[in-house]
């Protein structure tokens, strides 16, 4: 399925200014502020000054929250954006409730036990971040996330994704028999997804630290719904 661009010049303006400069950008620019989030159940809570405020905005990072403060500006991020900025960036730190700083490891323990399926919807995360597609929450899709080609506001997003893995089965409970898939499908063909499913592979059974996310594999695979409309005689001439 082709990108769905929005309006006359999206596609242009998409190309000009790449999501992979604009998050190395943020990731330069919250390290030389020695930004800090701070943890707030499932989610983490970030000041940001105005420069940084646009990049997290064009980057896809998180989502604002209203203040009355002109200058800076709080963003709520997921889970999986504030590891991604912490872990795979390295641009952030994180402190708790009490104002202490997190390591790695007291980090990936808090998460894990927010979320037992936090492994490895991390990897599919980091993923398809680090190849530079946006990622956001795809639960009004009924899957884990939705992966668009550029900003939003530029181009519809492309897929939408389901994380599985071979020790879990899958993660939320779906694609058990056929009829999960042929509804997820329909689904995704109502919206003009494709439907994305990211098999984790989990080398290592224990996942006590996030130094197990170098021991997992991610399979890619696409599933679209067969039409016998396609292969009709007509269709061949």
């Amino acid at each position: 399925m082709a990108p769905r661009w929005k309006g006359k010049g999206a596609k242009a303006k998409a190309l000009a200014d790449p999501i992979s400069e604009i998050v190395s950008q943020l990731q330069s620019s919250l390290i030389q502020s020695n930004s800090r989030g701070l943890l707030s159940g499932m989610s983490l809570l970030l000041k940001a000054d105005v420069v940084q405020t646009n990049l997290l905005n064009r980057a896809c990072f998180g989502r604002p929250r209203v203040t009355a403060e002109n200058n800076e500006q709080w963003f709520q991020l997921c889970m999986e954006e504030a590891f991604y900025l912490y872990y795979s960036l390295n641009c952030i730190k994180i402190v708790n409730h009490n104002g202490c700083e997190q390591n790695s490891d007291e980090l990936w323990k808090y998460m894990t036990s927010k979320r037992e399926n936090f492994p490895v919807l991390y990897k599919a995360y980091s993923h398809l971040r680090s190849k530079n597609w946006v990622v956001r929450l795809g639960s009004q899709y009924g899957v884990d996330f939705v992966a668009y080609r550029h900003h939003p506001a530029f181009v519809h997003s492309e897929y939408a994704v389901l994380v599985m893995s071979a020790r879990n089965g899958n993660t939320n409970g779906r694609l058990r028999v056929w009829s999960d898939f042929q509804c997820t499908l329909r689904l995704c063909g109502s919206v003009a997804k494709t439907l994305l499913v990211l098999n984790i592979v989990e080398q290592k059974k224990h996942a006590a630290s996030p130094s197990c996310l170098d021991g997992y594999g991610v399979e890619e695979r696409t599933i679209t719904r067969w039409s016998p409309e396609q292969c009709r005689e007509a269709r061949l001439r």
